[in-house]
């Protein structure tokens, strides 16, 4: 073994050391640098976009296919405790470590995951829409609330940065505008019109500047770092949740709706092409970018079958919520298994 200034010296008198005995390795260090908690990342709020994102698949095909799956309640209890849960444990890191939260806010690139918090509560305002409509309410309020702040934040980041690399740009930073074009989908029917067409209208305008300079990114610089690969997945969320907010606050399908759906189709079809590159990247958090975009162009699927009659385009969103829930399933493995190995909530 080697030896430093740091190690400690032999005490007076002490035997010399014998090269023949054997020696007995030392445990590895499972401690990390400060706590777990201290580097626990707004990121994990993807898992429960993910969850949420499959619940509401499955209560929309309940209500395509006419049928009841008795395991929707227990997504809907599952996806429930799940924020409880992460929120309850974000808190206590801004309790016990706001000083790392600051710095989580002031990241170039983990400020675009802050929003996932207000997203969250969108999706189960979504989720709760039909069964418990004043819960859906006060989740919808909270959450657009929520979302009109992290709007805020994370534009004056932009305009006034100092710290902005074109490196640090990925497709993580379609997430603020995500929870804008969503905010309309249980604005609409809770009776928040105007609500709704403001949200929309700022996320719309974002989607196409940001979707200009993230392919930029990707065409003129250098290739996304590995752990960031997955978050391509998010080029499909924006069309296919701006579609489905679309037909929310229009009623019906027009020229403008089928651009959206049809563009969210495109790039899933593109990100299915490079299937084998996808499957080659170790296990990180941003794996849960794959599965709200899939929930999303799911859900836009079958939405385009009521609205056009086609049953091509329910046999495709069934299909990708099939997938879907297989993608959720490996996820919460995988996940469980980084933090029982602690290779998760490390200091970067």
């Amino acid at each position: 073994m080697s030896t430093d200034a740091t190690s400690p010296a032999a005490p007076a008198g002490a035997a010399p050391p014998n090269p023949a005995a054997p020696t007995r390795a030392a445990p590895p260090n499972l401690e990390m640098p400060g706590s777990r908690l201290e580097h626990f990342p707004a990121a994990f709020f993807a898992m429960v976009m993910g969850l949420a994102g499959l619940t509401i698949g499955w209560e929309k095909a309940q209500s395509v296919l006419g049928q009841h799956f008795p395991f929707v309640p227990w997504l809907i209890g599952g996806v429930s405790v799940l924020f409880v849960a992460l929120a309850g444990v974000y808190v206590a890191k801004t309790i016990r470590y706001p000083a790392a939260v600051r710095a989580e806010v002031q990241h170039p690139v983990r400020i675009h995951f802050m929003p996932t918090m207000a997203i969250s509560l969108l999706l189960l305002a979504i989720v709760y829409l039909h069964t418990a409509p004043e819960a859906s309410r006060w989740l919808w309020i909270a959450g657009s609330a929520l979302q009109l702040g992290f709007t805020l934040f994370v534009f004056n980041a932009w305009m006034h940065h100092e710290h902005f690399q074109v490196q640090h740009m990925n497709p993580a930073w379609f997430i603020p505008a995500v929870g804008n074009v969503l905010v309309p989908v249980a604005g609409v029917p809770l009776g928040y019109d105007l609500v709704s067409w403001f949200f929309f209208s700022v996320g719309i305008l974002l989607w196409p500047v940001l979707l200009t300079i993230v392919f930029y990114r990707v065409l003129f610089h250098q290739a996304l770092p590995e752990r960031l690969v997955p978050t391509l997945f998010i080029l499909v969320a924006p069309p296919a949740v701006g579609f489905i907010a679309y037909v929310r606050l229009t009623g019906g399908l027009d020229v403008f709706a089928q651009i959206l759906y049809f563009s969210a189709l495109f790039f899933t079809v593109v990100l299915a092409t490079q299937a084998t590159r996808f499957l080659r990247i170790r296990f990180y958090l941003s794996w849960w970018a794959y599965s709200f975009p899939l929930a999303a162009i799911a859900i836009a699927s079958m939405l385009m079958a009521e609205q056009t009659g086609r049953i091509g385009f329910l046999y495709l969103g069934f299909g990708l919520l099939t997938m879907l829930s297989g993608i959720v399933v490996l996820l919460l493995v995988q996940t469980a298994r980084a933090v029982y190995e602690r290779g998760i909530c490390l200091p970067e």
